[in-house]
């Protein structure tokens, strides 16, 4: 299926690319994410005169993304879990729990945006966690797992 990207995608392309995607990838992902539109004659004529629109709101939710990173960026989160005595936790630290413990710090993130590079953490320390707030936006965050008996 031909769809026209209504904002970047990585592996994918760019702003306003034409592609051809697979037609469940397109159905079930991309144009009910509003990531994407058909590339049908009359949408891409529409889309050819709402550029300067489109693209005026897309580095808008740039510029956005950018400040609330700027924000989240070196922030240090505490979290606390009951853990045995090698330091072992009952359970684990998911990307939930770290996307809760910003919201109470007051920061706006979806547990989507949390990426754990090694999976759950099962252990008391401190850990490096990205936040991917846009595509072009990654900041750093640290997370502090803490043991409680």
């Amino acid at each position: 299926m031909q769809i026209i990207l209504m904002e970047k995608v990585i592996n994918l392309g760019q702003f306003g690319d034409v592609v051809k995607v697979k037609n469940g990838y397109a159905r079930n992902f991309l144009i009910p994410q509003g990531k994407a539109k058909r590339a049908t004659a009359a949408s891409i004529a529409e889309f050819a005169v709402r550029r300067a629109e489109l693209e005026a709101a897309d580095l808008a939710k740039l510029a956005d993304a950018q400040a609330r990173g700027t924000a989240i960026s070196g922030v240090t989160v505490q979290i606390t879990q009951k853990a045995g005595v090698d330091g072992r936790l009952f359970g684990s630290v998911t990307n939930a729990d770290i996307a809760s413990a910003l919201v109470a710090q007051g920061f706006a993130v979806e547990k989507s945006q949390v990426r754990v590079p090694t999976g759950h953490l099962k252990s008391i320390g401190d850990y490096t966690v990205a936040v991917v707030l846009h595509t072009d936006v990654s900041v750093d965050i640290t997370v502090s797992v803490l043991g409680e008996h």
